[in-house]
């Protein structure tokens, strides 16, 4: 007999049950936590921005300088135009302190206002001399020093450039004044003289304030009354108390007596029209009025310590 032929059959392999339960699919409408499944990229969490508020002055502010560079970038020539008057204002501003500076130390030797009566003088019959003689704070007279505080600035020992109280009497004053008075302190006749112009304009109040806080500032209140002494107005084509001194008394600053200088003060407001050497009733009057001002200021020792 013939063996019997044995068949191999092919099993399938028994898989073990899983266990484990389908993980479920996220909702469409469900946002998800914890950690994204594999193979999603990460996407950073989108932050919800305001709206930006357009109404504060500086978005005004901003809006206004994009859209003046912008112009500037259509107008090459007014980006140079801006640099150059940019420059400009560095330049004077620098040179405005630097020429403040010199002359706290080097005397005044010539004003805007001396200039400005020498080219009067061309094409008259007037004399063109100027009597102008420079002499240091210790080589005038107190009693000068004190007659121009005492009828011109009594608080200039204390103030810083301007003397708010007397401003604000002034302008009520001018309201029904025909003539208006002035407030200036020494310290702004001083900028005034030296630095700028005669006139009345906005531009030169705002550079006589400028130069008013510079002195006061470096050179101190000293320096500011000796340039005063030096370059105030004393008379026709004469500036300064040593050469009103000599040329209407015959003697230098430093012999003044209290009358002299009561009146070379008296005539400061108005030297063309005043005259030292024959004083008006008005004058003379004003002069003896100076002179109880600076006995009642308790005398030189109220401008010692300048």
């Amino acid at each position: 007999m013939q063996p019997e032929k044995r068949v191999n059959r092919l099993r399938t392999p028994t898989i073990p049950p899983d266990n484990r339960q389908p993980t479920p699919m996220p909702s469409p409408n469900r946002p998800t936590s914890g950690r994204p499944a594999s193979g999603t990229p990460l996407r950073p969490a989108q932050k919800t921005q305001s709206p930006p508020d357009r109404s504060g002055v500086g978005y005004a502010v901003r809006k206004n300088l994009r859209q003046a560079r912008g112009y500037m970038r259509q107008h090459p020539w007014l980006s140079i135009a801006y640099t150059l008057i940019t420059r400009g204002f560095i330049i004077l501003f620098l040179a405005s302190i630097a020429w403040v500076v010199i002359l706290k130390y080097v005397p005044v030797w010539f004003t805007p206002l001396t200039i400005s009566r020498k080219l009067d003088t061309i094409g008259t019959e007037k004399s063109s001399k100027i009597f102008k003689t420079w002499r240091p704070y210790e080589e005038i007279n107190r009693e000068a020093a004190l007659a121009v505080v005492a009828s011109e600035d009594q608080q200039f020992p204390y103030h810083w450039g301007f003397d708010f109280d007397e401003i604000q009497d002034a302008i009520k004053e001018n309201q029904y004044r025909k003539r208006a008075r002035g407030a200036s302190t020494i310290s702004q006749q001083v900028a005034k003289n030296v630095f700028l112009w005669n006139g009345r304009s906005y531009i030169r109040k705002g550079l006589e304030v400028y130069f008013t806080v510079m002195i006061e500032l470096i050179w101190g209140k000293k320096r500011i009354l000796e340039v005063y002494l030096n370059v105030a107005e004393t008379g026709p084509m004469t500036f300064g108390v040593e050469a009103a001194a000599e040329r209407f008394y015959g003697h230098s600053a430093n012999s003044l007596s209290r009358d002299e200088s009561a009146r070379i003060a008296a005539v400061l407001p108005n030297p063309i029209q005043f005259s030292i050497r024959k004083p008006s009733g008005y004058i003379q009057r004003r002069t003896r009025q100076i002179a109880r001002q600076m006995r009642a200021l308790g005398g030189q020792k109220y401008i010692r310590n300048l």
